[in-house]
């Protein structure tokens, strides 16, 4: 008979409380006391300004205001921040901002955002699995899960957080991650979380993974593979068929990170499954944020039911948690509302974004592996151009960011752009002309 969800997470509750809290050994306790109690601590072990990243911090500070850069980070946008956006008081074009579909600041997603905070309040004041568990959460989840046309999802309080808590509880030291060079970074803190054995493969290189599981897969339990749908610093995808082709072939997992995918790839936005018609049943965990397409914040898991449940019960990111704000989720389950019904906003996107890259191209721009799916970086070999670049264009009232060494290696130092489906031709050249020109002076 099946055990319903209140009845099991009862039965879960118990077991946690029943359960003795860790403590320490007194062979553990004899080893910390007899330590000896009048060793000088040096003071740098004491002190935030000395941690080595604050060190480190200085140093780049210093070395910018050698070069005679200024702090390309931090800046503060004052209202919406869409194809433009206020910084400064000043009006500028905006491609450092990944609203994709244009629906953060929609009146009507803005509204969905009121009615839940002044029917829920601000906060639901406890973890779902407590006494935080609203209508909404379960509205959200259904409607991702249906979207994915899979069985279920669990939504968690930050994008960040869900790769994390779910490479973390899901492997062991028994298992096996192996993940793309240019894996976001939450996905390589929660492989080293859990303990699991990890290594990358180049870029994009199926038969370098082919490679690597014929050689390992055997020695390790569970082996996950974890890929993204769109690459968010050089803007290019993965063949997805083929690396679903290796992880059926050699018995693994396989996990695509679709923070940047959903809404951009596919005639309708449906991201990589929708782009390559497969069957989304073929890829074991799909992983997307809220706060770009769906103009919300935090992450999602969608997969199967015994996943998701695993997750939703056991996950520390999401069972430690406070539940995600009533006001956070229903501006991205009105996204999903809206998306099936203007299907010309993908449509708008993927244009401009193929216009800006063919028009950098033309103009010798290095766009790197980029496909011109809402992310096309200029590639310019320098850290101090890359700033520099950033500055000089912001002066003209155009923001980009600047991505420098180490989130890149420092010869694919970069200005990384953002597009939406509001950005305009205008926009685009504009921009190009302006950055063609800039490119030119540096070379003198």
């Amino acid at each position: 008979m099946t055990v319903k969800r209140s009845e099991l997470k009862r039965q879960l509750l118990e077991q946690a409380r029943k359960r003795p809290t860790p403590r320490a050994t007194s062979t553990q306790a004899t080893a910390i006391s007899g330590a000896e109690a009048t060793r000088t601590v040096p003071e740098r072990f004491t002190r935030f300004d000395a941690h080595p990243g604050y060190q480190q911090l200085v140093m780049m500070r210093q070395g910018a205001k050698q070069l005679g850069l200024i702090d390309p980070f931090f800046k503060v946008h004052d209202g919406l921040a869409g194809a433009t956006s206020v910084i400064d008081g000043h009006e500028c074009i905006n491609f450092a901002s990944y609203n994709y579909l244009g629906y953060s600041g929609d009146p009507r997603v803005v509204q969905a955002a009121s009615d839940a905070a002044a029917h829920y309040g601000t906060s639901v004041s406890a973890s779902r699995v407590v006494s935080g568990e609203r209508p909404i959460h379960g509205e959200l989840e259904q409607a991702i899960a249906n979207i994915y046309g899979v069985e279920d999802a669990v939504v968690f309080v930050s994008g960040h957080a869900t790769n994390v808590s779910t490479l973390g509880y899901l492997l062991g030291p028994k298992d096996l991650v192996l993940h793309d060079e240019y894996i976001h970074n939450s996905s390589l803190v929660g492989a080293q979380l859990s303990g699991a054995k990890r290594i990358s493969f180049s870029h994009n290189d199926p038969a370098a993974l082919d490679a690597l599981l014929s050689r390992h897969r055997h020695q390790f339990e569970r082996v996950l593979v974890v890929i993204e749908g769109l690459y968010s610093m050089d803007g290019d995808i993965p063949d997805l068929p083929r690396f679903i082709e290796l992880k059926q072939r050699h018995q693994a997992w396989l996990m695509v990170d679709e923070a940047h995918s959903f809404g951009v790839m596919g005639d309708t936005g449906l991201g990589l499954r929708e782009h390559f018609a497969i069957d989304p049943t073929d890829v074991d965990i799909w992983m997307g944020t809220m706060s770009k397409t769906l103009s919300g914040c935090g992450g999602y898991i969608a997969g199967n039911k015994a996943l998701v449940e695993t997750l939703r019960y056991f996950a520390p990111g999401f069972l430690y948690s406070v539940g995600m704000p009533a006001q956070v989720a229903a501006p991205s389950l009105k996204v999903l509302e809206l998306m099936p019904q203007e299907t010309e906003r993908v449509t708008q996107l993927q244009a401009i974004s193929h216009y800006f890259l063919e028009q950098a191209q033309a103009r010798g721009m290095d766009t790197g592996h980029s496909i011109g799916s809402a992310v096309v970086p200029v590639i310019v070999g320098s850290s101090p151009l890359a700033a520099h670049l950033s500055h000089a264009l912001f002066a003209q009232h155009i923001n980009v960011q600047p991505i420098l060494y180490p989130a890149v290696p420092e010869k694919s130092a970069r200005l990384r752009f953002f597009l939406s489906c509001e950005h305009t031709k205008d926009h685009v050249d504009q921009t190009l002309d302006a950055l063609a020109l800039l490119l030119a002076n540096a070379k003198g």
